[in-house]
Formats: C-alpha cells, sequence, structure tokens
C-alpha cells in the first residue's frame, strides 16, 4: 500500500517537472516572439556609422581634450583615410591629421596613438509615421534611395507639397523662412567663443596662425577683467551711457561656418554665418544701469538692452546711429543677487532677448529679403554692453547651424534660385553636419525601388522612412583601463532625448 502511493506520488512529481518544463518553454518562446515583435515593429537600436548629424548624433570619432583651454570636441573618424575598411573601427589608431579647438582656434597637429570611439547608439521608434505624419525637423532613420539595403539617418526638412529653397544657410519653405522649434535650435548652436576657457600657454602660436589674446577688447574700452575671476568682466561707470566691450575675430574664432568634428582643410572654404548669439550672466552691482548685447547682420545693428529700472528693449541702429525701438516691455526686476541669465539671439530672422526667466522677441519677417539686402561678404559683429556697476560672467558666443552648397560644381539642389518642388510622398532630407554630408541635396543617381521603379533624384519616398530617432541610450563609453579594449562603462553625460518637430 505504501509503494503504491510512492508510486504515485514520483508519477505525479514527474508530471508536474513536464508541465513546469512545458510552461516554461511556452515562456520563453513567447517571450521571443514579443521581443521580435517590438524589434520589428515597435522600437529597434542602431548604431550611428558616420559623422553626417554630427555634432547632434556622432559617428565613430576620436573624443579630443584641447592641449590649451580644455575645451571637450570630437573629431571625426573616417576609415577610408587611414586605409581601412568601413565596417572595422580599431581600438586606437595613431591620428596624423590635425584638429582645431572650436573655442580657443588651437590647432592640434597630432594626437599620437588614440582610441577610437564608437558612434552613437540609438533608440528608434518604428511604424510611427504610419500613423503620424512626419514633423519638420524629424531626425529619421529611412533606406537609403540609391541603396535600399543600407540605412541612413537624417534631418526631415522638406515635406510633400512644399516648395523648398535654402538662402544663405536658412530652409525656406514656400517663400517663407522656416523656423526651428526651441529644443531643436538649442540643440544645433555650436560655439565660437566661451571666455571660462582661456589657453594655458597664450604664447603657442598655434591659435589660427597667431598668438592668443583675449579676443574681447578691452583695450579700448571701460570694461576690466575681474581681479579674483581672470574669466569674468566688470564695469564701474556712470548709469547713463553705456560702454561697449567688442569680440574681434582677428583674435579670436571667426564667424564662419566651421565645424570641429570636421577637416580643417576645410575651414577656409566655409561661409560666415550671421545668425549669432550672445549669452552671459549678470550680477547687478548699482540700483540705476543697464546691462545688454549688440549683434549685427548685413551690416545692420542690432541692440537689446535690461534697464536696471525694469524695462526690456530691442532696437534697431540705423546709418547714423540713432536708435529705433523695435519692441520693449516692462519687467520685474528681481532684488536677489543672485545671477541672472542673459541671452540675445538673431536666428532665423528673429531677435529674441532673455533676461532670467522673461523673454522679449522681435519678428523681422518670414520673407528672404526682410532681415536686409544679404551680403555675404560682411562678417558680423558681436558685442556686449553696459552702464552703472555690473559684472559680466560666462560671456560666449554661439552661432546657428548654416547649411552649405559651396563645394558644388554646380547649383546643388535646393539652392537659391533652384528650389526643389516636392511631390505626393516625397521628403527631403539633410545632415546636421552640413558640408559632410551626403543627403538629398547631392545624390547623383535615381532611387531605386521594386521591379524596376525609380525615384526621383534627392527624393526620399514615403515607404523608405522606417522611424524616428528617439534617444541615445549608449554614446562612446569610457574604458576603465587604458590597456582595456572595450569601452564599457556608460557615459552617462552623453545621453539624451533627440529633439525633433515643427512645433507649431
Amino acid at each position: 500500500m505504501a509503494s503504491d502511493m510512492k508510486e504515485k506520488k514520483k508519477a505525479g512529481f514527474k508530471k508536474n517537472r513536464v508541465a513546469e518544463f512545458a510552461n516554461t518553454f511556452e515562456w520563453l518562446i513567447t517571450a521571443f516572439i514579443l521581443a521580435f515583435v517590438f524589434r520589428a515593429f515597435v522600437m529597434e537600436a542602431y548604431r550611428i556609422p558616420t559623422g553626417s548629424m554630427a555634432d547632434t548624433l556622432r559617428g565613430d570619432h576620436f573624443r579630443l581634450g584641447c592641449p590649451q583651454c580644455g575645451y571637450r570636441y570630437d573629431y571625426g573618424f573616417v576609415p577610408e583615410s587611414f586605409g581601412l575598411r568601413t565596417t572595422r573601427v580599431p581600438a586606437k589608431l595613431d591620428r596624423y591629421y590635425p584638429s582645431r579647438c572650436p573655442n580657443c582656434g588651437y590647432y592640434q597637429k597630432t594626437g599620437g596613438n588614440m582610441p577610437v570611439s564608437n558612434g552613437d547608439r540609438i533608440l528608434v521608434l518604428k511604424c510611427i509615421y504610419q500613423f503620424f505624419e512626419p514633423k519638420q525637423w524629424d531626425v529619421l532613420v529611412f533606406k537609403n534611395p540609391t541603396d535600399p539595403s543600407i540605412n541612413y539617418i537624417k534631418r526631415l526638412i522638406g515635406r510633400p507639397g512644399e516648395k523648398l529653397e535654402i538662402i544663405d544657410g536658412d530652409v525656406y519653405i514656400n517663400d517663407r523662412i522656416s523656423r526651428k522649434p526651441a529644443k531643436v535650435q538649442n540643440e544645433l548652436w555650436m560655439p565660437i567663443y566661451d571666455n571660462d576657457y582661456q589657453p594655458v600657454n597664450p604664447m603657442a602660436g598655434s591659435f589660427n596662425g597667431h598668438l592668443w589674446a583675449q579676443p574681447f577688447d578691452l583695450a579700448n574700452s571701460k570694461w576690466k577683467k575681474d581681479q579674483k575671476d581672470n574669466t569674468a568682466f566688470t564695469l564701474d561707470i556712470a548709469p547713463e551711457t553705456p560702454d561697449f566691450l567688442r569680440y574681434d575675430t582677428k583674435l579670436g574664432n571667426d564667424f564662419k561656418a566651421a565645424y570641429a568634428y570636421n577637416s580643417v582643410g576645410e575651414y577656409s572654404k566655409r561661409p560666415l554665418c550671421s545668425d549669432l548669439m550672445v549669452r552671459y550672466y549678470l550680477e547687478k552691482r548699482s540700483e540705476f544701469g543697464l546691462a545688454g548685447a549688440s549683434l549685427s547682420k548685413y551690416g545692420t545693428e542690432y541692440r537689446a538692452w535690461v534697464e536696471f529700472s525694469g524695462k526690456m528693449v530691442i532696437a534697431k541702429i540705423d546709418d547714423g546711429q540713432e536708435i529705433e525701438v523695435l519692441a520693449s516691455k516692462k519687467i520685474d526686476i528681481p532684488d536677489s543677487d543672485k545671477l541672472k541669465l542673459v541671452k540675445f539671439a538673431n536666428v532665423d530672422h528673429v531677435l529674441t532677448l532673455e533676461f532670467d526667466k522673461q523673454k522679449l522677441s522681435y519678428d523681422l519677417g518670414r520673407g528672404s529679403d526682410d532681415a536686409g539686402t544679404r551680403k555675404s561678404d560682411i562678417e558680423p559683429e558681436a558685442k556686449i554692453f553696459a552702464s552703472g556697476r555690473v559684472k559680466f560672467n560666462h560671456v560666449a558666443i554661439f552661432r546657428d547651424i548654416h547649411y552649405t552648397h559651396i563645394d558644388a560644381p554646380g547649383p546643388a539642389r535646393a539652392s537659391e534660385s533652384n528650389p526643389i518642388y516636392l511631390k505626393k510622398d516625397q521628403f527631403f532630407v539633410l545632415g546636421d553636419n552640413s558640408p559632410n554630408s551626403a543627403d538629398s541635396r547631392w545624390w547623383s543617381s535615381e532611387g531605386k525601388g521594386n521591379n524596376n521603379k525609380t525615384y526621383e533624384k534627392g527624393i526620399v519616398p514615403r515607404e523608405y522612412l522606417m522611424g524616428k530617432a528617439l534617444f541615445v541610450y549608449w554614446p562612446g563609453g569610457f574604458k576603465p583601463l587604458k590597456s582595456f579594449r572595450f569601452a564599457i562603462i556608460p557615459n552617462f553625460a552623453d545621453m539624451k532625448l533627440i529633439y525633433g518637430g515643427s512645433g507649431k
């Protein structure tokens, strides 16, 4: 009797084990199917191979720090330049191509044997464009029309039914300038000079071909360096008349649309960019006075300032140096002694002054000539100014992205006077690294489809859209030891959302 009970228990135990194994196997199959479906239809990971979207998204690159001012920047790794296959990324390489610091202009001749950082790894939201229309400024993953076996990633610029033209680096849709959403614009600002980063050896002689000197012209102003902080500027004058401190491009980086990510041999070919922003943090030390900034475009000067009595002003300076107020409003001036952020930008034909959390804007107009007659040979100017007793901290100048066509042997697609008209289900894309991007401007052959179908040159057809880039989940990591082959330590600082969308 007892033995029969034992046999039944063993049989029951075996049946339970078989059932558990079958149940586990079923869950594994289900999980595999769900993962496959998720990857195929919801979200997939991609690695950025090239620098056509730098600095927004980086391909394989050298991670550099300026030995003079300490500014961090990246320099693109192009395998073909080293005689390597495009699929091979060595752990280390002799970087014998020079680079230039985008902040102080110092030229690094070589880097010796340096590690190569892998391209950013991103998450792409797939199938979204089967339910929602792509928005201008989205970052897209799509099949390369000229070789559909290859995936590309670019920024969406033109959509079906639109006339697209690039004029002086700006995008025009149906003859009106197209403005970037705020989060996209913040991503695309590029440094001209940040006063917080100053060379340790200004006599080195490799700063744009000369010795380094403070590019803000202190000698011809009443401004001084702060005695305790070499990176800050101070002013102590009567509150009635402001004094100006001009940025001198003969001493610092100029306003050309150059990219530190690319070869320095391209710098002389780059056009001037006149969409600029000045930023600093204001320490107000007197009850009366003002603080502001000045930017010029096509020879016309625009000024913006904050009056300590409680007013924000944007103005235009005419040829006779008369001030024409374009916009103004009353504001509250905080009594706090804390630093207050001040920004003045002239971008996409909009003048914007920011003070603390308050903003004042003036629209110059959306037409191509509404900001004045275009004069590509006139270098813009940037100044800061104030009256009363003030201290300016963290002073910096930035430029906007500037889409270029200058390397083209003839008129490039969508260039000025050569617009492109997009038809149904046609899209136009550009890379953020405009000089080094193979995109809709340059594709020289027709797109390839199934059954010998072809697409117009420069067009991304709707059926080739694969998804929207969403998040950089693994930027180039760090190695625990120099001798270690793999960069397994996460680079949390560069993880970020990828912004797009047309806003309005």
